[in-house]
């Protein structure tokens, strides 16, 4: 979430009964409902590469478990697919068509590992483009079905794919045995009755030479085409419009925005949609600073009011785990994923609003709460004071009457005297309570002694 002019991240969690999840690069990801009315949404993912550099063929369903202020919890579980499965890959698509009151997933482009028999020591990860084929998956049976087209002659990766109702749209892409990014423009056409599937493909004029670019919706019938690489070291500085009026689809450039210095000058970029006509934009630092490893980020709104307003830049605390050279520049792009629908499960609540019933129950261990007049325990900015504290500030339990407890830092305790009083069995009186105490009593407040650094 962004808010004025900050990122922050929500924990998000996978429940018990979750399977396991790796971190995957350049899978192909999509929203899907069970029908057109249903206001519930599940993600699909499929393909990608794994941590070890292996190419997953599984295809992955999340959907949100449990969601509050503090965090979201997901449940995600692994579609077994029978039929004509899509070998492992990377940098495809996967969009949702709905037809006749029913849905598929639809799974396109994409590469590949070489076949085993011609890997050799040398050519070991050499990827190929896949087959242009289409493949339709059931997402309740798991049932896929390949087709050929005629029109699809070349594979394709990086491409742009738009989904509306039964009809979805290819744009761009790189051709990795051409080593071209053609202006290509497809119209594939699904049509779900009663018996076999029908999908026939159209080849459209107008297209465009890009991949890797980023999609985003500002209106019903319009998008907007962001970023992405026209050669493979040259990024791609102009935006298109798409508009869709009676079926029919018209691309536009549209006023190029006001890039940053640093924006023009970088050879690399990232990125994806963050629903509402806002690009989230990522670039990487300059190797030659100290932090080498920091990312700058901006926001690019693209709504017609704020298409020419300058970018908003954020500077983010995650480190990258590879030189940014190590990666083929035009598939950075993929490198982050978001979805507006993440937000609109349970209203528009907000991230930054503390509400005490989100928290588990604290009832007995009363970690957040105001232990005496002075306390001074922020539960927004406190950082460890004893090497006891994990996660939470050190307590100990007052004896007087009900008993209750207190912060052991807002009582001076000793670290020494914390762990004496944890394990063992005497009674703690606090500072509000010492004049009745007949055990241990509450040190006398002394001026912190200064401690020079580890």
């Amino acid at each position: 979430d962004v808010k004025h002019n900050h990122l922050k991240l929500k924990p998000a969690f996978f429940s018990k009964d979750s399977c396991y999840l790796p971190p995957l690069r350049y899978p192909a990801t999509c929203t899907f409902k069970g029908s057109l009315e249903s206001e519930k949404y599940q993600y699909i993912i499929h393909g990608g590469k794994t941590p070890n550099n292996e190419l997953s063929d599984k295809i992955y369903v999340m959907s949100v478990a449990c969601k509050n202020n503090k965090k979201v919890t997901f449940h995600c579980t692994e579609k077994d697919l029978v039929g004509d499965v899509p070998e492992a890959r990377y940098g495809h698509s996967i969009d949702v068509v709905y037809s006749r009151g029913k849905s598929m997933g639809v799974i396109f482009g994409g590469r590949s590992y070489i076949p085993p028999a011609q890997r050799t020591t040398e050519k070991w990860n050499s990827v190929a483009d896949c087959l242009p084929h289409i493949f339709l998956v059931d997402f309740e049976f798991g049932c896929s079905t390949s087709y050929i087209l005629p029109e699809l002659q070349d594979g394709l990766s990086f491409h742009v794919s738009i989904a509306r109702n039964d009809t979805i749209y290819i744009l761009g892409g790189h051709s990795l045995a051409n080593n071209v990014r053609p202006a290509n423009l497809y119209r594939i056409r699904v049509d779900l009755p009663l018996g076999s599937p029908d999908v026939n493909c159209t080849v459209l004029p107008g297209g465009i030479s890009v991949s890797s670019a980023i999609l985003t919706q500002t209106n019903n019938d319009e998008f907007v085409v962001v970023g992405g690489y026209q050669l493979e070291n040259q990024k791609r500085m102009v935006c298109n419009t798409i508009s869709f009026e009676d079926n029919k689809i018209e691309i536009r450039e549209m006023e190029t925005p006001d890039w940053t210095p640093d924006i023009k000058h970088s050879k690399i970029w990232f990125g994806n949609n963050m629903g509402n006509g806002t690009v989230f934009l990522g670039i990487p630092g300059d190797n030659k600073q100290a932090a080498s490893e920091t990312f700058y980020f901006y926001l690019l709104k693209c709504t017609e009011d704020d298409v020419n307003e300058d970018q908003k830049t954020f500077i983010n605390s995650q480190t990258s785990t590879e030189d940014p050279g190590d990666s083929t520049p035009f598939e950075d792009s993929e490198e982050f994923c978001f979805s507006a629908e993440a937000t609109s499960f349970d209203g528009d609540d907000e991230f930054d609003t503390y509400n005490e019933d989100d928290e588990e129950d604290e009832s007995i261990t009363g970690y957040w709460i105001t232990c005496c007049p002075t306390c001074d325990v922020d539960i927004n900015t406190w950082v460890p004071f004893y090497s006891t504290e994990l996660n939470k500030p050190a307590m100990i339990y007052c004896s007087h009457g009900a008993g209750h407890w207190v912060h052991a830092q807002c009582m001076d305790l000793a670290e020494r005297t914390l762990i004496q009083l944890s394990e063992g069995s005497n009674k703690y009186y606090c500072n509000e309570h010492v004049e009745i105490a007949k055990a241990l009593q509450t040190p006398k407040r002394v001026l912190p002694l200064k401690k020079p650094p580890l």
